[in-house]
């Protein structure tokens, strides 16, 4: 169980949506300031996200999956949430 931003995530489901999230930028060949900068998050908050150790907002959530060229559903739905 890790804490997260005062909250504990015992399922895990942080680190596996940011596992998810730098799968698929892997995969486009981004780099992590290059995602922040589409996603305009900060990239030291981004690299938090992709390691599970910031609950991800919603807005946060649609702004990342939009420069994945991804719908959130399916970033979810990837990282078995």
């Amino acid at each position: 169980m890790s804490r997260v931003s005062g909250a504990s995530d015992e399922s895990g489901a942080l680190k596996r949506l940011g596992s998810r999230i730098r799968e698929r930028r892997r995969e486009l060949d981004l780099s992590q300031e290059a995602l922040s900068d589409a996603a305009g998050i900060d990239r030291s908050h981004m690299g938090k996200i992709e390691r599970g150790e910031r609950n991800v907002t919603l807005l946060n959530l649609v702004r990342i999956a939009a420069a994945l060229g991804e719908l959130p559903s399916n970033l979810l739905a990837r990282a078995r949430l």
